[in-house]
């Protein structure tokens, strides 16, 4: 199982990143995101109606603790990467990433505090320059699913209401 857990939403500033963070830990193969930082029923309701249309089993549920949940991530056995730009380089760790059953994936938002770096068993950094967690997740998803999640085969276990007909061209939507 693949969870992603975002720290720091704040509103309104993060609503539009926070959304972002999930469509692409959804697209990207993780299975949920978990969030911290203020309470947002209308982030919650949003990534149901992508669920509900696009398919897929991917939840996002609230931690007001974060810390705490990511300690319960761990003694449960899930092994934490951390992304930060002050890390590893992923390509030193990404076989040992994608080797892990059970993995939680944490973004922030804001200055992460130092205690998540030290539950992190891999503070990992997609560049070592200033980014966008967006980008960092996409980059270290693509990573540790081997780019699994741009084939047509992995589209398949979304089976939503919506499917998109690739197309050189033209949208070409297909509602079943």
């Amino acid at each position: 199982m693949l969870v992603v857990l975002r720290l720091g939403h704040r509103l309104p500033r993060d609503e539009r990143i926070t959304t972002h963070v999930a469509l692409v830990a959804r697209a990207f193969g993780a299975d949920k995101l978990v969030y911290a930082g203020q309470h947002d029923s209308g982030f919650e309701d949003s990534v149901k109606k992508i669920v509900s249309n696009w398919g897929g089993d991917f939840t996002a549920e609230y931690s007001k603790n974060p810390l705490k949940t990511a300690k319960e991530y761990k003694k449960s056995g899930y092994r934490i990467a951390h992304l930060t730009m002050y890390g590893i380089p992923l390509q030193e760790k990404e076989d040992e990433l994608r080797k892990s059953l059970n993995l939680l994936v944490i973004v922030g938002a804001e200055q992460v505090p130092a205690d998540f770096y030290g539950i992190a068993d891999y503070n990992v950094a997609v560049t070592s320059q200033p980014h966008s967690e967006v980008a960092a997740l996409a980059v270290a998803l693509d990573r540790i699913m081997a780019g699994r999640e741009l084939s047509r085969a992995f589209s398949s276990r979304f089976s939503g209401k919506l499917e998109i007909m690739p197309s050189e061209k033209s949208k070409n939507l297909r509602r079943l």
